[in-house]
Formats: C-alpha cells, structure tokens, sequence
C-alpha cells in the first residue's frame, strides 16, 4: 500500500523523423501535452538537444511557454535544461519567467548535457560537465531564491547578479538527471532536488537504481536533511494498447525507425540498443509494449527498488501514431493510475457490501412496494365507496 499518491507523466525529447514537417513536429508535442493534462496526468517534460536531427527540441522553455497556455492543469518540467551550455543568470532569469506563465506549475530539470555532439558544438570539454553541473545548479538555487551574486570561476563571471523578478513559487522544485552513476542523487541531495532517473528500466540503470536512492539518502543525511521518495521520477519506455499483439503491431514500424538513429549516433558502441530487437527488449524488461497489466507489472517491479517513487514518466519516443500514442495515454490513466493508488478500494468494498446484502435489501424493496399497491388499493376502494 502506497503512502503517497502515484503520478503519471510524459518525458519528450523529443524525437521525429527526418522526414517531418518540423512545424507539424512542435505542435504534436504540444498537443501531447493538453492531452495528457485533459486525461489527468501530473507531469510533462521537454528536452533540450541541439545536433542529430530527431531531438528537435532545442528549449524546453519555449515548448513549455507555448504549452501551458493550453494545459491548465499539469505541471511542466524542464527536461532538462543543459547547463554546461548556458550562462546561470540566464537561465535563472528564463526559469523565473517561465514560473509565472506557468502560475507556479515547474519543475526546474537539469542536466550535464547528454550528446557529446552538442557539446562539440559549443567546444566544451564533456568530462567537465558533472562538474559544471554541480557548480551551476548552486549558483542558479541561489539566484532563484532572491541572491545577489558576485563570482568568478573558469566558465562564467557575474557581477551584482540577481534575478529582477522572482519566481511566482518561492519552492519551486529542481530535479537533477540521473542515469547509471551516483553522481546524480549526490548532486539531488546536495540541492535538495529531486532526482530524474532518466536509465530507470535498462538494466544497468534499474540494478543500480536502489544503491543511487541509498547514496541520495546518505548525503542527505550528512547535511541533516532527508529525501521523500515522491521526488524520484523513473522514466522508461512504455507502451500499451488493447491487446499484446496490437501494442505490438502499433509501435513495430516507429521503433524501428528509432532504432536508426540510435545507430547513426552508436552504431560501433558495444551493446547499443539500436542492434536489440523489439521483442528482446521487451523480455529483458527494459521496455514495455503490452497491456495495462504489464504496465503495473514494471510499476511494480520498480516500487520493489524504491517504494513510494513519484512518478512514471513515458519515454515518449514516437513510436506509435498519434491517435494510437493518445489511446495508450488514455489506458494508463483509466486502468493503471487507479490500480497502483488503489483509487477504486471503496468502490469495490461497496460493491461487495451491496452484494452481501442483497436478498435482505430485495425483501425490503419487495415488502415496500406490496405496500404501496395495498395503500393504493385501499385508497381506489374507498374513492369507489364515495
């Protein structure tokens, strides 16, 4: 039995073929997004990825901006903002106004940075990225929290800094990415984050993800601080339909497609994913493509390694169609949310309750209605009388 409620998300890269209208591409993405908040889900994050051709995005804030004055109900989060990229002021600047046009529902993700061609781009050292990570992420919770700052490191220089306009939510929450190593519930805890455990279900993120939330709650402690469980975010690849055989038919063709861009960026790696078959990831555990009981198999499967997660967060990958994408959305908040919150427990003790009473509630009813013809035939008999 959960302790806290169990929240549904959406984690977009996002990712589209090279063959896509890219104006068509953004306003799918949005879409998702109003649909996800019409059916009750409690999160959706968009990416920042500037090379490769399929991860469009390249400002979560600017898709949250656009999205949230459609949604109205769920929290957006930044997924994540690469701060090895970024000036801190700027972003703490950005983050403040996104707050309010949002009316206080973000989540301030951060991240190193994931592909090393973007990187490149910039002419950034990759094995310093945790550093400036951790060193950014300082910087820019103090500036959100109304600090006027003055320093000068090796990759920026501020002077007098300081956020003109606060956020609209003075505790705004900030999650930091984590995939297989410590690093990232360190940094979490540090902060006080929450973490986005971005490797969740591969199966070096999901081995190494119950020593990651230990390591979390250890440094936590020794700044006399804890971490709730709800600000783990999981994110893995899941998908379901109707049947196993119509999940399958559904993303076999965009898996695919997905499957040659994750070549084209690791073709020589060893144990790439895009050499895996669709139904060997599915047996490893890695991903689901399958029924809402397979969903809350994983969900489970994942509660063994930290009870009380916060949410589930969809690897959107753009492997099904649209229409099929929202129907599986739909099937997780209508079969599987109430499942692992127990939402229906009352409903179903009264349905047992009314069943167990049932013969004595029929005699009720059958003696109440032999009244009311006797009363209605007493009364007929003495209107006759008159």
């Amino acid at each position: 039995m959960r302790s806290v409620p169990f929240r549904l998300g959406v984690f977009l890269a996002p990712f589209h073929p090279l063959d896509e209208n890219p104006t068509l591409c953004f306003q799918r993405d949005i879409d998702l997004a109003i649909w996800a908040d019409k059916i009750g889900f409690g999160e959706f994050w968009y990416g920042e990825h500037h090379t490769g051709g399929y991860e469009l995005s390249a400002s979560p804030e600017l898709m949250i901006a656009a999205a949230c004055q459609h949604a109205k109900r769920i929290i957006f989060g930044t997924g994540v903002v690469s701060l090895p990229y970024h000036n801190p002021l700027m972003v703490a600047n950005r983050i403040a106004q996104l707050d309010h046009l949002t009316m206080g529902r973000l989540i301030f993700g951060a991240g190193p940075g994931l592909l090393v061609s973007d990187a490149h781009m910039l002419g950034l050292n990759v094995s310093e990225s945790r550093d400036k990570l951790d060193q950014g992420l300082g910087v820019i919770r103090r500036l959100l929290r109304g600090e006027w700052v003055t320093e000068t490191t090796d990759w920026y220089e501020l002077h007098d800094a300081h956020c003109q306009v606060p956020p609209y939510n003075p505790a705004m929450e900030a999650c930091v990415a984590s995939t297989f190593s410590p690093n990232g519930g360190v940094l979490a805890a540090k902060h006080q984050a929450g973490m986005l455990c971005l490797a969740s279900t591969m199966t070096s993120g999901f081995d190494s993800l119950s020593m990651n939330w230990n390591i979390a709650q250890e440094t936590a402690a020794k700044f006399g601080r804890t971490m709730a469980p709800n600000s783990i975010r999981c994110a893995t690849d899941l998908y379901i339909a109707e049947t196993r055989e119509k999940a399958l038919a559904d993303v076999r063709e965009g898996y695919a497609r997905y499957n040659e861009y994750i070549l084209n960026q690791s073709k020589h790696l060893p144990g790439s994913p895009g050499h895996i078959p669709l139904e060997a990831q599915i047996e490893s555990g890695e991903i689901v493509v399958g029924t809402p009981d397979d969903a809350i198999a994983q969900i489970r499967r994942l509660e063994a390694k930290v009870p009380d997660f916060g949410s589930l967060l969809l690897l959107e990958k753009n492997w099904a169609s649209f229409e099929n994408t929202k129907r599986s959305y739909e099937l997780l908040a209508r079969y599987v949310l109430p499942a692992i919150n127990n939402s229906n427990a009352n409903r179903q003790k009264s349905y047992d309750w009314a069943g167990a009473h049932r013969e004595g509630f029929v005699q009720v009813f059958a003696a109440a209605t032999q009244r009311a013809f006797a009363k209605h035939q007493a009364e007929t008999t003495a209107n006759a009388a008159e």
